[in-house]
């Protein structure tokens, strides 16, 4: 099934909803008239969106079949066609604020979503939504609306996912960043929904937005974008049958996702009892290696010792290795179980240079192999992972490991993930939730694909960036962002043909300029990064890693579906 979409992207003028509410209906016409059948528009488009307070914007609420959506409702009516627009919604029975999308067709009003995680603004005046996560099954294929900052979180479109959603209708007033923003384009592509984008431009109260409207495939695919100014953008939009996305999760292993174990100070949370407290804060240096293992134990153990002795002459505490780079490609061919000779002087290696190294190999137990990762120290083998995701390639060959794992070194604590791992947002997220300083990732991945920026004209304030960027979509920055960890991805270099490569360290704040991270872009090399978890001895954690501000706003209460399995 495919269908005609159109975004507008819009700058509203506060104060002036009837100019704003005027001009969208135009546009919206605009771009029905030229066969739209879907028609998104940004967050707060009828009022604008910077208000100080409950009652500075009292004068321009309304319900959610007020006149605004009846006036909407009608060109829906006229064009057969479908509209999804921004307003602050007041509701007639608690009289409470809400940041809504409503979404109306030729019946009128189908549904509303009231934004879940608020932005730094929304409590000026607007109540935390209440309504979920929903679908609206439509004539025209299954929508799902978020906005704005609910794209942060994984959690949100991932139901919206498991809800059947075909469209995701994000609306936005994202700022602070080049648009189309990372985390719009990742949200979409991990879970196989196409992507709407309505953002707003312009300035309002000293606030620059970002622009960027889009219109992205089920597959991450860039249909059609703009960068600045009141523009209309359609694309034909084919809808995805079915959602194979889906089918890698693991929802059985997943219950950690329902907790919020940063909503205490995590100092005190993960040192309950005295069990397991977080390692103290401090300065470090963590470094990956990007190098293609040959089918060659004692070739691997060579390279491993010539990157291992580089980054330990860097002042490296922990290096990250490539996936199976001890055994090479050829899954289990070279299987090893964990006392073989090539394990052991991998421990050797670690405990002679005084260094963490964390490698992945083939592991053989029995009749049964892995994809697997060895940490290990001075101290022997610190910690053992199978690979919990599975790609359907290594299906063939490896069975699929049922327990997520975390190591505490001086440098902080540390989660393995593997590959495939790192394309299930669910995967980084728990290691986050379990007090992860640094993910650290070995692996063999040629998607996704990064995406390029041929850079903006929106005047953003220093130290945002403004001009084009090769790397603008990276999937593991993303990862690393949002669940406000370090993550060291160690990847397999590109091959002929291939994208990807582009191993590196990764900082845990997406929107901290200049970004802090290091990257090996060539067919071989090191990337090494300083890094912190905070100052030691604080009551209080002084460092986002050791704090999670993002993973703090998680509403674990709308998430069951997450962990929900299907019947057997």
């Amino acid at each position: 099934m495919r269908i005609n979409v159109a975004t507008i992207q819009f700058e509203p003028t506060q104060f002036r909803k009837e100019e704003n509410v005027t001009r969208l209906l135009a546009l919206a016409t605009q771009a029905a008239r030229d066969g739209a059948r879907l028609i998104v528009m940004p967050e707060m488009a009828t009022t604008g969106y910077c208000w100080l307070d409950r009652a500075e914007v009292a004068p321009y609420v309304e319900t959610a079949d007020g006149a605004t959506s009846q006036a909407f409702a009608a060109v829906a009516r006229e064009f057969n066609c479908f509209l999804v627009f921004g307003m602050p919604e007041r509701d007639p029975v608690t009289d409470l604020y809400y940041n809504s999308a409503v979404l109306v067709g030729p019946q009128g009003v189908i549904g509303v979503h009231r934004k879940t995680h608020p932005y730094i603004s929304e409590p000026k005046w607007a109540a935390n939504g209440d309504s979920g996560h929903q679908v609206f099954h439509t004539e025209i294929g299954n929508i799902a609306l978020l906005i704005c900052m609910d794209i942060h979180f994984i959690e949100t479109a991932r139901l919206v996912a498991l809800g059947g959603a075909q469209i995701i209708c994000h609306i936005s007033n994202w700022l602070a960043e080049r648009t189309p923003a990372p985390y719009w384009l990742t949200r979409g592509w991990e879970n196989g929904c196409a992507l709407i984008e309505s953002n707003r431009w312009g300035w309002e109260r000293g606030v620059q937005f970002s622009g960027g409207s889009c219109i992205v495939d089920s597959h991450g695919n860039l249909l059609a974008s703009c960068d600045s100014g009141d523009r209309v953008l359609s694309a034909e939009l084919p809808l995805p049958e079915e959602n194979p996305q889906l089918n890698k999760r693991r929802p059985e292993l997943y219950q950690r996702l329902m907790t919020n174990t940063f909503q205490w100070n995590p100092k005190d949370f993960f040192g309950l009892y005295g069990r397991n407290p977080l390692p103290d804060g401090k300065a470090s240096r963590i470094a990956v290696a990007q190098f293609r293992p040959q089918n060659d134990v004692d070739a691997n153990l060579s390279q491993i010792r010539h990157w291992a002795e580089q980054a330990k002459l860097g002042g490296a505490e922990l290096l990250v290795l490539p996936e199976r780079a001890l055994t090479g490609g050829d899954g289990s061919r070279y299987a090893l179980t964990l006392d073989d000779a090539p394990v052991q002087a991998l421990i050797a290696l670690a405990m002679e240079l005084d260094i963490a190294l964390l490698a992945g190999f083939a592991e053989r137990e029995g009749e049964q192999c892995y994809n697997s990762a060895v940490l290990v120290s001075s101290g022997g083998l610190s910690a053992h992972y199978r690979q919990i995701h599975v790609s359907e390639q290594d299906r063939q060959w490896a069975c699929a490991g049922n327990q997520w794992v975390t190591c505490d070194l001086p440098c902080g604590r540390v989660g393995i993930l593997l590959g495939e791992d790192l394309l299930v947002p669910e995967a980084a997220r728990i290691l986050a939730l379990e007090g992860c300083d640094i993910i650290a990732c070995p692996a063999q991945l040629d998607t996704p694909a990064p995406l390029a920026h041929a850079g903006t004209a929106i005047p953003h304030v220093w130290p945002i960036p403004r001009g084009a960027d090769p790397y603008h979509w990276l999937l593991p920055r993303v990862r690393a962002g949002e669940n406000n960890v370090w993550l060291a991805f160690a990847n397999w270099p590109a091959a002929e043909g291939e994208s990807v490569g582009l191993s590196g360290v990764f900082g845990p704040d997406t929107f901290a300029f200049p970004r802090k991270e290091a990257k090996a872009t060539g067919a071989k090399g090191l990337a090494v990064l300083d890094i912190s978890t905070g100052s030691a001895g604080t009551t209080y954690p002084d460092h986002v890693v050791r704090r999670k501000d993002l993973v703090l706003m998680r509403q674990p209460h709308y998430y069951t579906a997450l962990v929900a399995q299907p019947p057997r």
